[in-house]
């Protein structure tokens, strides 16, 4: 099993849980995050005053998946939240060692 941490743009949020429902992925954790890469930041102005907005507002998306599923989804969050300019986000896939569905105890991919 693999898990796929997706950063994405927060208006993109709602396409994005769409394109991987019409794949058959319905679990996710949602988490609104900040940060930024080589988009930044950028300049506001708030009551006359000029200041630095370093760390701009994101969305992470978590899904644990079988392999196969793995492709289809980052194909899904790929051609859902790109939009074409800096910041649209980044995918990391890591490996998942083991699964435990708390209330059954049932493990790996009966516990997904």
């Amino acid at each position: 099993m693999k898990k796929i941490e997706a950063i994405i743009k927060p208006f993109k949020m709602d396409d994005v849980r769409e394109a991987l429902a019409d794949i058959d992925i319905t679990g996710m954790t949602v988490s609104e995050v900040k940060g930024f890469g080589r988009q930044k930041g950028h300049t506001e102005l708030y009551r006359g005053a000029e200041y630095m907005v370093d760390f701009l507002p994101k969305v992470k998306i978590e899904l644990v998946v079988k392999k196969e599923y793995v492709e289809r989804c980052i194909e899904a969050i790929m051609s859902t939240a790109q939009t074409g300019k800096i910041g649209d986000g980044k995918i990391f896939v890591t490996p998942v060692e083991r699964v435990i569905r708390i209330r059954t105890g049932e493990e790996d991919a009966e516990a997904v």
